[in-house]
């Protein structure tokens, strides 16, 4: 599990492809304090850590993964958000995210306002996924907080130091990001449609 507060920014190095895998090396400030196995979420994926070394780790994403998020877009020198996994005794300062994307949203807006950027995503509303007003979302793998929100559509808010310390300041309108949403409004969602 997960809490959408970012540790790090690691940036892709090389990328290998074995039949339909795909094998990242990513360099970062916490790769060294990784271990093989152990589960980091790359711009709210959750891939094991496969090797680790000195300043670099490696994952590896599976198909299914490469066309569900945008991980498979992926090109050396990009930037990714990295969280490694909560520890049981650790303070809870995002929401619960389980590093399972939900699926990809697209940019549409940013604007700047004195400081802070507001970005508004749309997603594709048939695949049944929601929003609500002042609900959590997680945008690569970074939990924020909805506004604006409507079918299909919704606004986040970025702080400097959010802008500065993830990767939304590589976002540009036309990008493709991983939604993660809301684990609770999910099962809120699933429950509703059965009654």
């Amino acid at each position: 599990m997960f809490t959408g507060i970012i540790e790090a920014l690691g940036t892709v190095k090389t990328i290998q492809t074995e039949g339909t895998n795909k094998h990242f090396e990513v360099e970062s400030s916490i790769s060294d304090q990784l271990k093989v196995d152990q589960s980091v979420a790359h711009n709210g994926v959750c891939l094991t850590v496969t090797k680790a070394e000195a300043n670099r780790h490696w994952v590896t994403a599976i198909d299914e993964t490469l066309k569900k998020t945008s991980i498979g877009s992926i090109k050396p020198g990009t930037y990714v958000n990295l969280e490694r996994c909560m520890l049981n005794n650790g303070r809870f300062d995002g929401h619960i995210v389980q590093g399972h994307v939900d699926q990809v949203g697209i940019c549409k807006s940013i604007k700047e306002e004195e400081g802070s950027w507001v970005f508004g995503f749309e997603y594709d509303a048939s695949l049944g996924n929601v929003t609500v007003e002042k609900g959590s979302i997680t945008i690569n793998g970074i939990s924020l907080t909805c506004f604006n929100s409507r079918e299909g559509a919704f606004s986040v808010a970025i702080i400097p130091y959010t802008y500065e310390h993830t990767n939304m300041k590589e976002v540009k309108v036309g990008s493709i990001v991983n939604l993660e949403f809301d684990i609770v409004g999910k099962y809120v969602q699933r429950l509703l449609a059965k009654g």
